[in-house]
């Protein structure tokens, strides 16, 4: 058997902590990254791996040879894909994370355009607003908008998403326009939940951040929801600029308060650290980065 298969099941095998997931990561069966592991650990003499019925454990052979496994696999890849890629593009699979909303409304489209170039390269992204684990899960590379929290983790920064409190033409309207945020609190609200369980709006004022509770009869964890909502007139809505800057631009929406007063937040591709990114990943957070000029104008 091939080497290179086995050191694979056994870097994802302890990365994930079970065969199981080891094995879904790699596309294989569960059998055949239990067997690719025993092989290695016969053709070495030791034993590399605790097994355990709950969890995976590392001896300390199996800890140094994840140390530098990763390293020795991706410097194998980048070799066989500088060769291959001179003739045939990238090629594999890139896992991507991103939040629901970034995903549908602007990173999907962005993904197809940097895969069209490249038919042997498998673009597989995962949307979800809860954090993900990118070592546990496969992820190779993930967006994230706000704060970074995980230090272990490399990052590039790709700029930042201005935040928009919009409403309708029609329910200004109806209603009257208020003159400043903390008018906000007599007026219906609607509220993205994924900001803050509670409802709550960030803005400057005098320099500060501060935090006006806002009366959001209607919550959801969706910006595109809350802004079909506030279209349809249900009330003022606070959002991501990506979202509500073309019905903005389209005078749909009107955009109550100046830039100035409202957050910027920022946007992070992150991905494992390591001694060597492959070359297609490489590739891909740079074209993110210039995709994403907009973003830091």
């Amino acid at each position: 058997m091939d080497i290179t298969e086995q050191l694979r099941a056994f870097v994802a095998t302890a990365r994930a902590g079970s065969f199981t997931a080891g094995a879904e990561q790699l596309g294989i069966s569960n059998r055949l990254a239990s067997k690719y592991v025993a092989e290695l650990e016969e053709r070495l003499g030791t034993r590399l791996l605790q097994r355990t019925t709950r969890r995976i454990g590392l001896t300390p052979a199996g800890e140094r040879l994840l140390a530098d496994a990763p390293g020795v696999l991706d410097g194998l890849d980048d070799l066989l894909g500088a060769v291959s890629e001179q003739s045939r593009g990238f090629s594999g699979v890139l896992r991507i994370s991103a939040p629901v909303t970034f995903g549908e409304v602007y990173l999907a489209e962005m993904l197809a355009r940097f895969a069209a170039p490249h038919p042997d390269l498998v673009i597989d992204l995962t949307l979800s607003d809860a954090p993900t684990d990118l070592a546990a899960e496969g992820i190779d590379l993930a967006f994230r908008i706000g704060q970074l929290r995980d230090q272990a983790l490399r990052a590039r920064k790709l700029g930042e998403i201005g935040m928009r409190v919009v409403a309708s033409p029609a329910y200004l309207e109806r209603v009257g326009r208020p003159a400043k945020i903390a008018d906000l609190t007599d007026y219906r609200c609607i509220h993205d939940s994924n900001h803050s369980a509670i409802p709550h709006w960030r803005h400057r004022e005098s320099g500060e951040i501060t935090t006006l509770p806002v009366p959001a009869q209607i919550r959801v964890n969706s910006a595109s929801a809350a802004c079909e909502l506030a279209l349809a007139g249900h009330g003022i809505a606070y959002g991501p600029d990506f979202v509500l800057g073309p019905e903005i631009a389209a005078g749909r929406l009107v955009s109550l308060f100046p830039e100035e007063m409202l957050l910027r937040i920022p946007i992070h591709a992150v991905y494992l650290d390591g001694p060597r990114l492959p070359r297609k990943l490489r590739a891909l957070i740079e074209f993110a980065y210039e995709d994403t000029r907009p973003f830091r104008a």
